[in-house]
């Protein structure tokens, strides 16, 4: 089963849906593969800041509407910036897509991608920028900017890289050639490979799982997964040791700790 449209639009192309405790975003533009202009990166920034402040929820899932997830920017509209100034166009750049891309890298939920058929450019930088990577296994993902006469963005060279030989890296982005679903999977790029029109299925099954987990330790994780490739050894033991002695004495572990000694299951409230 694909995604369906979801209810309550905030833009033409941004829709959103709850299941349980997980925000589901459709990005619903099929008709030029879910492409979007920079009011739906914003948009889609807009709804994770509010899952973040919402209690009932506990954790993020972005899927694009029929048969593709994301083609990345409308190309008419990095048309019309051509004629700005240098100054405008990174600041249309910056408040667009890289502030999407910084809020999820920096947001304490778990977000999920679920991809059907393939992403581009944008596209692929968004699904790689989630946590956890549901995909087609029949799908392809592009770095396609080149073939404009574009470089990359969205942080989708430092993202590919943090999985990926030099030498592909630069295949992918300066050749532009397509990268299969099966491959990324091979270099750990994707969780999960679903059988076609089941990757949204699978990936709310488990965004629903995560969304019963102990929502503070997790946020907590997750930082230390993304300062892990920065830090050094001994910054990252410091960082560990940091958020362990914390965690230790918050309710999270309290209730963790008991259900284990009690042989039960462990019911974790979000704060």
């Amino acid at each position: 089963m694909q995604a369906q449209d979801g209810n309550n639009a905030l833009t033409d192309i941004i829709q959103v849906k709850q299941e349980g405790r997980v925000k589901v975003v459709v990005i619903n533009n099929p008709k030029r593969r879910n492409a979007l202009p920079i009011e739906g990166y914003q948009a889609i920034a807009a709804e994770l800041l509010a899952a973040e402040n919402d209690d009932a929820i506990s954790a993020f899932l972005l899927v694009g509407a029929g048969e593709y997830f994301c083609a990345g920017g409308k190309v008419d509209g990095l048309g019309a910036r051509r004629s700005l100034p240098e100054s405008q166009r990174r600041e249309l750049l910056e408040i667009g897509l890289h502030d999407l891309i910084r809020r999820m890298q920096r947001s304490p939920l778990p977000i999920i991608a679920a991809v059907e058929g393939g992403a581009a450019g944008a596209g692929f930088a968004m699904a790689l920028a989630a946590d956890f990577l549901y995909s087609d296994e029949q799908a392809r993902f592009i770095v396609a900017q080149v073939r404009l006469g574009l470089g990359p963005d969205g942080g989708v060279t430092r993202l590919l890289a943090q999985a990926l030989p030099r030498q592909l890296l630069t295949e992918l982005c300066v050749a532009a050639r397509p990268i299969d679903a099966q491959r990324l999977h091979h270099f750990g790029v994707i969780n999960q490979l679903c059988p076609t029109g089941t990757a949204y299925d699978e990936a709310l099954a488990f965004a629903q799982q995560l969304a019963q987990g102990p929502a503070q330790a997790m946020a907590g994780i997750k930082q230390l997964c993304h300062q892990a490739y920065d830090n050094e050894l001994s910054a990252q033991l410091d960082a560990e040791a940091r958020f362990m002695a914390a965690a230790q004495g918050g309710a999270e572990a309290a209730e963790g700790i008991a259900a284990f000694l009690e042989k039960r299951k462990a019911q974790f409230h979000r704060a």
